[in-house]
């Protein structure tokens, strides 16, 4: 260690504050010690820097911190990535973070021709295009069927039991397509689905042969296991796609979230998409949130379930607020899952120079929040006072309206 920087370290640890740089940690993040004024120390055994930098608050939390709240962040890179044939596909589910009883997640890409095979599962899904085009087909039990092509920013939804197919396109500058899906239960597996190949696998041939009216011989080809993730033929155009059947489903299972016009405020945008507006989507709403670096979603709460996040760019940190004393506080980036519990409060601020660009996604048809700020604006000011301290004229200057993204 040079002259230099045992002076830096004696310095960072001497002012409780600061970036700790690790021996010979050339090129690595820098972690901060975990000392906060007179209290705390430096950690003398074994260091992990990289993952110290990613969460500082977990090292170092603020002093409104405290007690014992559950892990409510994951990332998408520690979930084990299932590689097949042209994609790939991850998850998070209660097996990652045993808080998220509510939904799960699946991070999954398809290259162009790629299919995720026609299945279905007693889950509903809901999805989120991150990048690419996809075509989206399903039937439903009256023989109504459905297929879109889907980009990115658009939704799709489809019911419990409703059997469906993804497959990746070609468009300009990307092969096939990445998207999220969501399920409405934290116990959701991808690998528990019912697909196709593995049912026809499974059933004897005699009996699949009755079934459609075919010889045995036409079921020598069948895949002897289950094909979930694989290369087919390229989809023509759209239209001939669409079956018919007894006619298109009478509530579309896509969703053009984009197409919305956003909450525009100052600091950033909200887009919320429940059932009012994608009637389709019965068991999960969302909003598409995005916020101006130093920009805060507000403290509030939601009342009707547990808040299920994913951060698609930007740097973000979130503190929840448990009751009995209990806050704990996390930093979150592209790809992280967040969580919080139902009816904790919490704000999310942009900590970073880009953009934040995250959805919050609920077991629920609508999509519902309490605003503090509006509480306390709508609540008997004399109140109010008594609990704050805060001036009279403090509170008359509170908007009695709802501003879900404030300025930095």
């Amino acid at each position: 260690m040079t002259d230099l920087s045992r002076r830096s370290l004696l310095a960072a640890t001497a002012t409780g504050g600061s970036l700790l740089t690790l021996a010979g940690a050339q090129g690595q993040p820098t972690a901060q010690a975990p000392i906060r004024g007179k209290d705390g120390a430096t950690i003398l055994g074994p260091r992990n820097p990289a993952r110290e930098a990613e969460d500082p608050f977990t090292l170092r939390p603020p002093r409104t911190d405290h007690g014992t709240m559950p892990n409510l962040k994951w990332s998408f890179a520690d979930s084990h990535m299932r590689l097949e044939e042209g994609g790939w596909a991850r998850q998070t589910t209660i097996r990652e973070l045993p808080v998220s009883k509510a939904m799960a997640g699946v991070n999954m890409r398809l290259g162009a021709g790629v299919v995720r095979e026609m299945h279905w599962h007693k889950e509903a899904e809901w999805a989120y295009m991150l990048k690419g085009k996809a075509r989206i087909t399903a039937v439903d039990a009256q023989g109504r069927t459905f297929a879109d092509d889907v980009a990115e920013g658009d939704l799709w939804y489809f019911p419990s039991g409703i059997p469906h197919s993804i497959q990746g396109l070609a468009s300009e500058g990307v092969d096939g397509c990445e998207f999220l899906l969501v399920f409405d239960d934290g116990g959701f597996s991808e690998d528990s689905t019912f697909l196709l190949t593995d049912w026809m696998a499974h059933t004897p041939k005699d009996i699949l042969a009755k079934n459609f009216g075919l010889p045995q011989s036409a079921f020598d080809g069948l895949p002897e296991t289950e094909l979930y993730i694989f290369p087919g033929p390229m989809p023509g155009p759209l239209a001939g796609d669409r079956m018919g059947g007894a006619g298109p489903v009478p509530e579309p299972f896509s969703h053009r979230m984009l197409a919305q016009a956003p909450l525009s405020l100052p600091g950033g945008s909200v887009r919320i998409t429940d059932s009012s507006v994608f009637k389709a989507s019965k068991t999960i709403a969302a909003a598409l949130v995005e916020l101006e670096p130093g920009a805060i979603r507000e403290l509030h709460w939601h009342p009707n379930g547990d808040e299920w996040q994913f951060y698609i760019e930007g740097q973000g940190r979130m503190t929840v607020f448990g009751s009995e004393s209990k806050a704990r506080t996390f930093d979150y980036q592209g790809g992280d899952v967040g969580y919080v519990p139902f009816a904790m409060g919490h704000y999310i601020e942009n900590t970073g120079t880009t953009p934040l660009k995250f959805l919050e996604m609920f077991r629920s048809p609508t999509y519902a929040d309490i605003s503090l700020r509006q509480w306390l604006a709508l609540t008997p000011h004399a109140l109010v006072a008594a609990h704050t301290h805060l001036t009279k004229g403090d509170l008359d200057r509170l908007p009695g309206v709802k501003s879900p993204v404030l300025p930095g």
